[in-house]
C-alpha cells in the first residue's frame, strides 16, 4: 500500500467520532487475524500438497489393481 492510501486512510479514520474509531478498530483487528489465519492455512497446505498428491496416486493405483475396497459412509 502506497504512503499516500495509508495517509488518507488515517486521515477518514481521525475524523471519525471516538466510539466509531474503535468499533472500527475492532473489526480491523479481526479481518487482519482472519488474514493471518487464511495465510497460516494456505502454507500449510503447500507443505502437503506434494504428499496429498502421492497418497491419491497410490489410491489410485489400488484401485486400478483391485485392491481397494468400497467403502459406504452410511455405515460409519
Amino acid at each position: 500500500m502506497s504512503s499516500l492510501s495509508k495517509t488518507t486512510i488515517i486521515k477518514m479514520f481521525e475524523k471519525l467520532p471516538e466510539p466509531i474509531q474503535e468499533r472500527v478498530l475492532e473489526h480491523m483487528r479481526e479481518y487482519i487475524e482472519d488474514v493471518r489465519e487464511d495465510v497460516r492455512w494456505n502454507e500449510s497446505f503447500s507443505k502437503t500438497q506434494d504428499k496429498l498428491i502421492a497418497v491419491a496416486h497410490k489410491a489410485r493405483q489400488e484401485i486400478a489393481k483391485g485392491k481397494a475396497i468400497s467403502l459406504d459412509i452410511n455405515e460409519l
